[in-house]
């Protein structure tokens, strides 16, 4: 069997400079995607004034509304609070997810941060998968202990089992191989040898290696980056995408 995932910074269902909701489009173009299981940062939870302000914003919370019909389970972690709301990270899964719990890995407190950690029963693979979405801080000083924070929960929690890490890590320097590659024996789905990820953003066209999908117990059968038109009138960030096949 495979297993498909995307990785995607939704912009709070916002395109680029906030100028239009885009909530709607970005459900469509996620169905046409048909994958498994969708790693989702910049999720809102809740925000009153875009309820009062669109007669069309979503009456679930965007993890929710983008799950129904299609994804069975869907949890959220919020991250940032605010007085009219919150957003933070979301997985959406085919399949059912046994556990998940959001931990804190914010560096300071102008930068809310937090790592989605779930486990996923998915039928033919022998053990539960476990799934991390993550959505790492903009100095390198915090990205180096977020990342360090992931390393030392994956090593404790999910000691030999298969792994999938996704998200947007505003890794432009490439430094998460020296964490998440050495201590978990990840690799990166797009690694085609030269030890460089994909680049994700802007989407209209991507200049930066920001996001990321890195595995742990499954060969990559594909891996795509989604760019271009209609992907640039939803995110700044490209949409990534892989296909999955379990060892063993």
């Amino acid at each position: 069997m495979t297993l498909s995932v995307c990785t995607y910074n939704i912009h709070k269902g916002f395109s680029q400079f906030n100028r239009r909701m885009v909530i709607h489009e970005l459900r469509d173009r996620l169905r046409v995607l048909d994958v498994d299981l969708v790693f989702l940062q910049e999720v809102q939870g809740l925000h009153l004034q875009h309820e009062a302000r669109h007669a069309d914003w979503p009456v679930p919370p965007q993890h929710e509304f983008l799950a129904q019909g299609v994804w069975q389970q869907a949890a959220y972690g919020g991250n940032a609070l605010y007085e009219h709301g919150h957003h933070g990270n979301a997985i959406l899964s085919r399949y059912p997810i046994l556990s998940a719990s959001n931990q804190d890995v914010s560096d300071h407190r102008f930068e809310r941060r937090g790592l989605l950690h779930c486990v996923v029963e998915v039928p033919g693979i022998a053990k539960p998968v476990h799934c991390v979405c993550a959505h790492l801080g903009l100095m390198a000083g915090s990205r180096r202990r977020q990342m360090e924070a992931l390393a030392d929960r994956m090593e404790r929690l999910a000691d030999g089992a298969p792994l999938i890490i996704a998200g947007d890590f505003n890794d432009w320097r490439n430094r998460a191989d020296d964490v998440l590659v050495s201590r978990l024996g990840l690799r990166d789905a797009f690694d085609t040898g030269r030890g460089r990820p994909p680049r994700s953003f802007p989407s209209s066209v991507p200049l930066f290696r920001l996001d990321r999908i890195y595995v742990r117990g499954f060969e990559v059968r594909n891996a795509k980056v989604h760019s271009g038109l209609p992907w640039s009138r939803i995110s700044d960030h490209a949409a990534l995408t892989a296909e999955l096949e379990p060892y063993g």
